[in-house]
């Protein structure tokens, strides 16, 4: 990511080199969830089942709330995050499947009877995995949640594949590197975007625009998976 400015000089230096880091750190994690990295000197193996490493989605949750920035602006959205968490029984939920990723992924769709309310989609690779949650207001993007995983070893990293390697780590789920972020939409624009490894200043409005142009252009195109057959 790229991205935050301050008014005052000193605030701006110190955020640019927080948010320089920030964003090698989101990008890569998302790459590497999209790429296959096997190491070429690594056997092949079978890896671990998605199912057992498959981060879970929010449920009767309620939005975090980490400074007052836009807070009261920001109300009707965590509300209806809330709202739409909170449902236990849908019209229904349909699926379908993604393969961006070298372990694919798929995305659930959930209906109420006024249509689709909440999306997610999930991206499986060897080295990481994606999570992409997105909540409709009034048919409107209103609230994106992305947890993205880098995994500590790819995969299909054994105790064998530890010692062909000469290295020190087997694959374990909790020594991921977990990234979130929270993406916050009025009227179809991006106002206001939170992420864990932030500086906790607001983001530029270039850096707004850039990242609303990538998430809408996402989320049309799943409504579009949405309705084929």
């Amino acid at each position: 990511m790229q991205f935050r400015r301050l008014l005052s000089l000193f605030i701006s230096l110190s955020f640019i080199a927080c948010n320089t880091s920030t964003q090698s750190n989101t990008e890569q994690a998302i790459t590497e969830t999209q790429i296959d990295s096997t190491s070429e000197d690594v056997a092949p193996e079978t890896p671990l089942p998605t199912d057992s490493v498959e981060l879970k989605e929010c449920s009767h949750e309620e939005d975090v709330i980490n400074n007052d920035y836009l807070k009261e602006e920001l109300v009707s959205i965590r509300q209806n995050f809330k709202r739409i968490n909170s449902i236990d029984k849908w019209e229904s939920i349909s699926t379908k499947e993604l393969w961006e990723s070298t372990e694919g992924g798929q995305v659930n769709y959930y209906h109420s009877k006024n249509g689709i309310e909440k999306i997610v989609a999930r991206q499986f690779g060897e080295t990481g995995q994606l999570l992409i949650e997105y909540y409709l207001l009034n048919g409107k993007l209103s609230f994106v949640f992305q947890k993205s995983y880098r995994y500590n070893r790819p995969l299909f990293y054994d105790s064998a594949s530890m010692k062909m390697n000469d290295n020190d780590q087997v694959f374990d789920f909790e020594l991921s590197e977990i990234i979130e972020d929270r993406s916050y939409f009025i009227n179809s624009k991006l106002v206001h975007q939170i992420n864990s490894q932030d500086c906790g200043a607001p983001f530029s409005d270039e850096y707004l625009q850039n990242e609303q142009k990538r998430l809408m252009k996402e989320f049309e195109k799943l409504m579009t998976l949405s309705k084929k057959h």
